[in-house]
C-alpha cells in the first residue's frame, strides 16, 4: 500500500495559514537582523526602546500619550521607556509651545545618531539577503511588503536619497 503526500489545502483558511506562517518565519528573520543591527551600536538599549526611538524619527515630537498609542503599550510602560531614554542622552523632554501642560518627547542628536546608525547596519544586512533571492522572487516582495506595512499603519522607512538630504 502507498501512501500519498499530505495534500495542501487552497481554501482561504489554508492559504491565510500559509501566508501567516511565511510572515512569521520572515520576522523571525527581520527581527534577528534588528537586533545584530542593534546591538552592534547600542548594547544596553532593548528593542522596544529602539521602536520608541524610530517613532520619534519617524514621526517627530510627541506626547507621552500619543507615543504610548503608536507604540500599542500602556502610558506607564512608554513613560518608563522615555525616562530610560531621556537618562542615556537620546530623548528629551520639552514643553509644547500650544499647551504648556503637555510635556513632548523628541529625539536628541545621540537618539537621531543611534537610529541612523542601526538602520544602515539593518539595511546593509537587508540588502545582502535579498541580493540571495532568485531575482523572480524579488518581484512580487517589494509591493507585498508595501502593502504589509500600510495595513499595519507603519509610515515607509525613508529611501536613501531622503536619508541624504536630512530626512
Amino acid at each position: 500500500m502507498s501512501v500519498d503526500p499530505p495534500q495542501r489545502r487552497t481554501d482561504p483558511p489554508a492559504v491565510e495559514e500559509d501566508l501567516v506562517t511565511a510572515v512569521l518565519t520572515a520576522s523571525r528573520l527581520l527581527v534577528a537582523i534588528s537586533a545584530r543591527s542593534l546591538g552592534e551600536v547600542a548594547e544596553a538599549l532593548t528593542l522596544p526602546q529602539f521602536r520608541m526611538l524610530v517613532v520619534l524619527d519617524s514621526r517627530g515630537a510627541m506626547s507621552l500619550s500619543r507615543l504610548a498609542d503608536l507604540l500599542a503599550v500602556n502610558p506607564s510602560t512608554a513613560m518608563r521607556m522615555a525616562d530610560r531614554l531621556v537618562g542615556a542622552g537620546m530623548v528629551e523632554r520639552g514643553e509644547n509651545p500650544h499647551n504648556r501642560r503637555e510635556v513632548l518627547f523628541s529625539l536628541t542628536t545621540a537618539g537621531s545618531r543611534t537610529v541612523a546608525e542601526a538602520t544602515d547596519r539593518r539595511r546593509a544586512e537587508i540588502a545582502r539577503v535579498v541580493e540571495g533571492m532568485p531575482p523572480e522572487s524579488r518581484a512580487g516582495l517589494v509591493a507585498a511588503l508595501h502593502a504589509f506595512a500600510e495595513a499595519g499603519g507603519e509610515p515607509a522607512a525613508p529611501t536613501r536619497e531622503l536619508d541624504l538630504l536630512g530626512w
